[in-house]
């Protein structure tokens, strides 16, 4: 209780963070619905957004050196409420999309100074009951960030307003929190060929990982609402996926420490490619099918980063480990940069099945490579722990370096 109270008002700007970035992608999808902008075009707007968290996740580290914590977090906060409160006021594509640009810098740049902040103030003894808590709250966030959206209204300034009340409050607990902030951690260096140097497969497995979450969360209210359901039902059907990554994390981190992890990435891609096809044939069983195959998709596809990250981590050194998760949050950001734009392509050619036959394709290429790769080198004898691995900013590898050392 006493490490939660400490923490508090880091986790609290975390949940606020959450709730506002978390609900803008799905409203933004049905305003843009509502207002008449074409698939492709709500597409880019989710592309966008992890234009703009890339930009973040490279400056945030850098901005901190300069500023500090307090006002980098300040700036970035900004930036985030100032592209939600602009959307009524230009109602064009395009425009939305600098605006998501603004909101994917504001994500990246804030839980960069959250992270930089929690990985300074956590020792060896705090570090896995902090993490632990840590997760919890961002996932919370996220599981109540989808389902706002069966309250929020699209297209309406209400809505945006509300989501822009969420990110400015997120400001209040951390800028006048009486702990010092601590001294800027070094920017860790962007080598994006480190990851493909260590482990080809995992670096294929966080682009396969960004293409199944960035479309499914970005464009999954177009096929929603294209199967029928209401925005109600759509909020459900984005938690479901949400809630079964969040249940998944256990069993997959403890397939990943038993056995060899390449089978496990290969398993996890056969069973999500048997979700997608059991989703596309779902939509003749009601609302509960849908609900339940959407949950099976979460929980077999989300944790396919972290156990490509685990995976990847077996063949590195310490020293590297920082460096390492910076550059598969690199490959992670170039998918979900290219997937909410290709899906929307494809839906608009072949209608809403084409989401899932996109990402089922992606996971068969996924088991294709990883059992080539089978053959090139043997399993590692020693393997790194199995730690589930939020894509929040290129530093998350900071908190987890110590964990993994002492192990």
């Amino acid at each position: 209780m006493r490490l939660i109270i400490s923490f508090a008002a880091l986790f609290l700007s975390v949940l606020l963070m959450q709730l506002s970035s978390g609900g803008v992608g799905p409203l933004d999808a049905l305003s843009g619905l509502k207002l008449d902008f074409s698939t492709q075009q709500i597409g880019l707007l989710g592309s966008s957004h992890f234009i703009g968290f890339f930009i973040g996740c490279w400056w945030a580290p850098r901005l901190m050196g300069s500023v500090g914590h307090s006002r980098a977090f300040a700036a970035f906060t900004a930036a985030g409420a100032i592209g939600l409160l602009a959307h009524m006021l230009v109602i064009n594509p395009y425009a939305w999309a600098l605006m998501r640009i603004a909101s994917g810098l504001c994500v990246a740049g804030c839980y960069t100074v959250i992270e930089a902040w929690l990985q300074a103030k956590v020792t060896n003894e705090t570090r896995g009951r902090a993490m632990g808590t840590y997760r919890i709250v961002d996932m919370s966030g996220s599981l109540m960030a989808q389902l706002m959206i069966g309250v929020l209204s699209p297209a309406s300034y209400v809505s945006y307003n509300l989501l822009a009340i969420l990110c400015c409050a997120a400001l209040l607990p951390l800028t006048l929190t009486k702990v010092p902030q601590p001294e800027t951690p070094k920017a860790p260096r962007l080598r994006p060929m480190l990851a493909f140097e260590r482990s080809p497969l995992a670096a294929a497995g966080v682009v396969v990982a960004a293409l199944s979450a960035a479309s499914f969360r970005m464009v999954g209210p177009l096929y929603g609402q294209e199967v029928g359901l209401s925005i109600g039902q759509i909020a459900w059907f984005l938690s479901a996926f949400v809630l079964g990554g969040a249940l998944a994390q256990y069993p997959a981190g403890w397939l990943a420490d038993k056995y060899d992890r390449r089978w496990v990435l290969i398993w996890l891609s056969v069973a999500a490619m048997l979700s997608c096809g059991v989703t596309v044939m779902s939509t003749g069983f009601g609302t509960t099918g849908i609900m339940i195959t959407a949950f099976l998709f979460g929980f077999t596809s989300f944790p396919i980063y972290s156990v490509a990250a685990a995976h990847a981590h077996d063949f590195a050194d310490d020293s590297e480990r920082v460096e390492l998760s910076a550059a598969l949050m690199f490959f992670y950001a170039l998918g979900a940069i290219a997937a909410p734009y290709g899906a929307s392509v494809l839906i608009n050619a072949f209608g809403p099945s084409a989401l899932f036959v996109l990402i089922a394709s992606a996971h068969a290429l996924l088991v294709i490579f990883g059992l080539t790769r089978m053959l090139a080198r043997p399993t590692p004898s020693d393997k790194t722990d199995y730690i589930y691995t939020p894509r929040t900013s290129f530093i998350v590898g900071r908190l987890n370096r110590r964990k993994r050392r002492n192990d």
